[in-house]
């Protein structure tokens, strides 16, 4: 049975629906960057709830652009697009996918009403389970042919390839199949190479997948299974890390822990350090805590569920672990509270103009526990010798419509074979291809 302390704040977060809830004291450009702002946390029975209801986009409307850019619809009509790879032909693997069913009697009143406010979001929908083949024949920046590639999968998202063999990470563990060049479909059974952390509550189901540059070793990003720890410790095992797998043997290590929820992860050309982007812990308020995108380091511990933002304590993690905050990493650098930042692309290959040559691109899918609304837009930070030296720039926004509705909701981003940048946009079901816009 609930508490009633817990009843109480279920209750409160049905009424947050109504429009209740506390307003930002700050910009949401402060907390951006390597130093943000870090109010006091906001406590209380009522956390903000903002859902900017899921509508679509209507007629002809498509996101604006940063000047110098244009968009386009690459592909329409996807069923839940959130993550996309480029096969060294060109061809763009689509992850068209969602949370898995939960188990008769996994659910709880809390559960219920998480549900509700991610339905409103656009967030809840059948998963398809599959993986799409996007091909381009002729060039023109449009996708003109579409095949299943991968069916049958377990809420599939990151996938790799590396040789001719085809990772594909489902919610549940990391599957292998052998892929030949061309092939636009994939009838082969996979094989499993090794277990990832799933289970009936699953919180952070996507499980993010990226091949070392030399191809001997992949990573893996699992997300908490809860806001901060709230289903207890032990529900966390081998959670809000990235763990190293070597496929060859099927065995894995830690590689980083601490990390609440990683998804994106990129490769750093310059430094040749992984980097990865974090969701970060809700309920302290409008301006805490912010997302982030940093540098992961071998063996580093980045503060969940004990702190955040390097060493600065969550008084609402019992017991406390003064030890383990200690040894907390600051990340480097942050992308403002309650974003959702999830999708992450190096430059490399882009044919933009300047400045979006050096850096990363992030996929910010946008809150839905913020007033105002944050993130809802594709941003990039520009970086110098392997490091962010500049303040961000907008590539992408307009998915919030005039009414607060959410039009679209981006997620994963990636440079295709032309150097353009593909956007999966989860709510619009499209993928929008930016690229240099062209001279009059």
């Amino acid at each position: 049975m609930n508490s009633p302390r817990l009843t109480l704040s279920l209750i409160g977060i049905v009424l947050t629906l109504t429009g209740c809830g506390s307003q930002p004291a700050l910009p949401i450009s402060s907390g951006m960057g390597p130093h943000p702002a870090l109010p006091e946390p906001e406590g209380g029975l009522l956390p903000t709830v903002n859902i900017a209801p899921a509508v679509g986009w209507q007629g002809d409307a498509k996101p604006q652009t940063a000047p110098g850019l244009q968009v386009q619809a690459f592909a329409k009509g996807l069923d839940h697009p959130r993550w996309l790879h480029v096969l060294p032909n060109g061809d763009i693997l689509v992850a068209e996918t969602n949370a898995p069913a939960k188990p008769d009697g996994s659910g709880s009143v809390k559960g219920w009403v998480a549900k509700k406010i991610m339905t409103k979001a656009g967030a809840v929908t059948v998963s398809a389970d599959r993986i799409s083949l996007l091909r381009d024949s002729d060039g023109d920046g449009l996708a003109d042919q579409r095949t299943v590639f991968l069916d049958n999968l377990h809420s599939p998202f990151g996938m790799a390839l590396v040789g001719n063999n085809l990772y594909v990470a489902n919610t549940d563990g990391i599957m292998r199949f052998p892929y030949q060049t061309d092939q636009t479909q994939i009838t082969t059974p996979g094989e499993l190479v090794t277990m990832l952390p799933g289970g009936p509550i699953n919180h952070h189901w996507t499980k993010n997948l990226i091949a070392s540059p030399d191809g001997r070793v992949l990573y893996a990003a699992v997300g908490s299974n809860s806001n901060v720890a709230e289903n207890g410790l032990e529900a966390e095992q081998g959670r809000a890390a990235i763990w190293e797998i070597d496929p060859a043997k099927g065995s894995k290590r830690l590689f980083a822990s601490g990390l609440r929820n990683p998804v994106g992860m990129a490769w750093e050309p310059f430094s040749g350090a992984l980097w990865t982007v974090v969701n970060e812990r809700d309920e302290l308020g409008n301006d805490l805590v912010p997302d982030y995108m940093t540098s992961v380091q071998d063996g580093g511990f980045y503060g969940w569920p004990w702190s955040y933002f390097g060493q600065n304590m969550d008084g609402r993690v019992k017991p406390a672990n003064p030890s383990q905050v200690a040894s907390a990493l600051v990340p480097d650098y942050a992308l403002g509270a309650h974003t959702a930042s999830l999708g992450l692309s190096n430059a490399v290959g882009s044919r933009l103009p300047a400045p979006f040559i050096e850096g990363l691109f992030i996929g910010q899918h946008g809150s839905w526990n913020r007033k105002p609304h944050s993130g809802y837009q594709v941003l990039f930070v520009p970086f110098k010798e392997g490091r962010p030296n500049d303040a961000p720039y907008t590539v992408l926004d307009g998915f919030l419509n005039g009414q607060g509705e959410a039009q679209g909701r981006p997620v994963g981003v990636v440079i295709d074979g032309q150097g353009a940048l593909l956007v999966a946009d989860d709510v619009g079901n499209v993928i929008w291809r930016v690229s240099a816009a062209t001279q009059p």
